[in-house]
């Protein structure tokens, strides 16, 4: 696909617009609340009462949603929160876009949305009442509420998108994969329209017990809103969030045909593998290189071009100097570099999608938001990190990266409409 054919096979650049964006994750539901948490630096975890008694117990979660009056209560009692929250941003993005799936050719629109754990809360409850009770109490929708490939399906069904329907997993790459996919499906004439982002809803005890005790997470009980601190010198470890954002993605000239307002570009994609560990990034930073220097030469573009790189930052020791050193290797010191995890903290699987519309919002206006908790650059990192209050700037081209478990690595180039 399109960011594997890095070394010189293309011919052109092929842009795609984004007419529409949705956003739901801990900063709030929709775009004005996103912008207005995400830009002023205010960290949003919080001790959990779903995560009490855990040596970690503490995260970021999405604030005031109620599943029900969003999506009536008797299509809410079939999903999971994955595929909520799914749902939701894929309509605010629709309606973003000023589409209406009552009058497009939904065979047309395809759907691809990037998951970790997909239902994963609903799959420990059910398991918890098959130990407890026995077989005859587990509840016979948990077959379409736990698979991966739900949030997808849950998405054609309430906006009639009968297009390609694809899940992608690549861990916390999942959504910048998803994006590339989508990328790929416009441009080979596939669809017309393509949603494409990413859902995450895995805050349940089974889950972040296990990332607790591997040490990935922070252990700032004492201070939750301080543990997500991407870049610091303090940094402990990443904070769990939950949430989805997606994108209308379209080809650029069927988007001016209709008039719509485009807020960017998705100009370029690059994957790979670090092969490396489960876990833990190599150090070397050789697989996230090649990531990054495979989607600028799928836009075309020279490092120079790029004045804004949004971080995967995860605030893990290993992580962001490991990031750091190839945003150095590849771009010297000349990107605002931020991490927008400080306020949201880390979404897994929606990470890479909630970041991508934020580096969209990033471009279209201009601004680049703070890394949170920022309060002391770890001598290390070596590159410029925005924090404290956003840098107002021009954009010509942006860079969002991101990077998962397993070593699978993503990163979308984003320019300006």
């Amino acid at each position: 696909m399109a960011g594997t054919q890095a070394q010189g096979r293309r011919t052109r650049r092929f842009d795609v617009a984004v007419t529409g964006v949705g956003l739901v994750t801990p900063a709030g539901v929709g775009v004005r609340a996103n912008v207005e948490r995400v830009w002023s630096g205010e960290p949003t975890a919080a001790a959990d009462p779903d995560l009490a008694g855990l040596p970690v117990d503490f995260a970021c979660r999405v604030p005031d949603f109620d599943a029900g009056a969003l999506l009536g209560r008797r299509t809410a009692i079939r999903m999971d929160p994955v595929s909520h929250f799914g749902v939701v941003a894929a309509r605010q993005a629709v309606e973003d876009a000023g589409l209406d799936p009552a009058s497009w050719d939904g065979a047309r629109v395809g759907v691809v949305v990037g998951t970790s754990l997909g239902g994963w809360s609903t799959v420990e409850r059910e398991h918890g009442k098959h130990l407890a009770d026995g077989a005859k109490f587990v509840s016979p929708l948990l077959m379409v509420m736990g698979p991966v490939n739900m949030t997808a399906g849950y998405i054609a069904m309430d906006l009639k998108a009968l297009g390609p329907n694809q899940v992608v997993s690549t861990a916390c790459a999942s959504g910048n994969t998803a994006i590339g996919y989508a990328r790929a499906l416009l441009e080979s004439g596939a669809c017309d329209i393509v949603l494409a982002g990413g859902a995450e809803a895995a805050m349940s005890p089974t889950a972040m017990a296990s990332l607790a005790t591997a040490g990935a997470l922070s252990t700032r009980t004492d201070d939750p809103a301080s543990a997500s601190r991407p870049f610091d010198a303090d940094r402990d470890g990443f904070v769990a969030g939950e949430g989805a954002a997606m994108l209308v993605l379209e080809r650029v000239e069927d988007a001016r045909a209709r008039g719509a307002r485009v807020r960017a570009r998705v100009s370029g994609f690059g994957a790979s593998a670090d092969g490396h560990h489960a876990s833990a990034p190599d150090p070397t930073g050789g697989g996230a290189e090649r990531a990054v220097r495979a989607a600028l030469a799928d836009a075309g573009l020279e490092p120079g071009d790029v004045d804004h790189v949004n971080a995967h930052g995860t605030s893990t020791p290993l992580n962001d100097i490991t990031e750091a050193g190839v945003i150095r290797r590849v771009f010297g010191e000349k990107p605002a570099v931020t991490s927008t995890k400080g306020v949201v903290g880390h979404l897994l699987g929606a990470a890479g999608a909630a970041e991508a519309v934020y580096t969209v919002l990033a471009v279209e206006q201009r601004l680049v938001p703070p890394t949170a908790n920022l309060t002391s650059l770890d001598p290390g990192i070596g590159v410029d990190v925005v924090a404290k209050d956003a840098r107002a700037m021009e954009i010509g081209a942006a860079v969002n990266n991101s990077f998962g478990f397993g070593g699978q690595n993503a990163v979308i180039v984003v320019t300006p409409a």
